[in-house]
């Protein structure tokens, strides 16, 4: 940046392609958002928090807020008995819900590291993404479940309350959170919101993080989940390389592989990565194909970009419309 003769620091930059790009100030190596923007991107403690610019193209992109009918986002506060501390889940009701007196399938939708429960509507779009497909024929109206994935107290519930360790420390240690989501907030959702009970009607996906959460809780669980979906997390890894291990040989994928009845039971096997995304790329394009080659309904896909929410909104864009929806062709 340079300081004008007003005292005013500016840079120019671009042209750039039509996006939801994030930005930071950097003030003698302090990463800060910027403080005339209320478009912030929410981060989890000990993470920078960036602020979100819009570049528009010629007409409203599929993330877009657009005269359609609307879903609400509704906040539930619980009191974790997996945790012992007070925390949040969101819930996406599609439009008209408190009109109707249908039952709708669920889609747990899992955030990323150093997110919150918020992630997914704030720095995604989630709801519009889903008020769009909805309104333009494209995705059953659905519930969405948006859970908090790390195994802490949620933001202002009151004086700070430490979740007691369980297992060895960790980012994939996710002992407290699968406790948290099948012993509570699946019964909690099912008990208040008007969704069905059953597996066929009930998916689970996440970025990151929570591709990995979904990975290990989605694929563990066939009598609870058909469909299982994974962007960006759960298969390869983050840096350039996935190492030189077969990616088949690791678990849970060689006992999917081996297990004919598991398998049977798959409505839908999604991975997807970004294109940067190099050491994820050949071990998901692998198993989609072994996947294939077995007879289960597996599809990936690659979007530009590296490990950034523009890769995972438009696979929240692909996938949505996938789900909960008779397959063809499929043994």
């Amino acid at each position: 940046m340079a300081k004008g003769e007003d005292g005013v620091w500016s840079l120019t930059i671009g042209p750039l392609s039509p996006e939801i790009w994030i930005y930071n100030y950097r003030i003698q190596g302090v990463d800060l958002p910027d403080p005339a923007n209320i478009s912030v991107m929410p981060r989890a403690p000990g993470t920078a928090i960036s602020s979100f610019v819009e570049v528009p193209g010629d007409g409203p992109a599929f993330y877009d807020s657009r005269p359609v009918p609307h879903g609400e986002v509704r906040m539930v506060l619980y009191e974790s008995k997996a945790m012992g501390v007070n925390r949040y889940f969101w819930v996406y009701t599609p439009p008209n819900y408190d009109r109707s007196i249908a039952k709708y399938p669920v889609y747990y939708l899992l955030h990323g590291n150093g997110e919150t429960q918020t992630g997914w509507v704030m720095n995604g779009r989630a709801n519009i993404i889903l008020d769009n497909l909805i309104a333009d024929g494209k995705a059953v109206p659905m519930v969405v479940v948006m859970p908090h994935g790390h195994p802490i107290q949620s933001a202002s519930v009151g004086p700070s309350a430490a979740v007691p360790p369980q297992g060895q420390p960790g980012m994939l240690n996710f002992t407290h959170f699968t406790n948290d989501l099948l012993q509570q907030i699946i019964p909690t959702v099912e008990k208040n919101y008007r969704v069905y009970t059953d597996a066929d009607h009930r998916a689970i996906g996440g970025l990151s993080m929570g591709g990995f959460q979904s990975i290990s809780i989605g694929l563990a669980h066939p009598e609870l989940f058909r469909y299982v979906l994974a962007y960006s997390g759960g298969f390869g890894g983050l840096g350039p390389s996935a190492g030189t291990t077969e990616i088949e040989t690791q678990s849970p994928w060689k006992e999917l592989l081996a297990n004919p009845a598991t398998r049977k039971n798959l409505r839908l096997l999604y991975l997807g990565a970004g294109q940067q995304e190099t050491g994820m790329l050949a071990p998901g394009r692998r198993l989609i194909k072994l996947f294939e080659e077995k007879g289960v309904n597996a599809r990936w896909s690659d979007y530009p970009g590296g490990h950034v929410f523009s890769v995972w909104r438009n696979q929240l864009n692909e996938t949505a419309p996938m789900l909960f929806k008779p397959v063809q062709g499929v043994k």
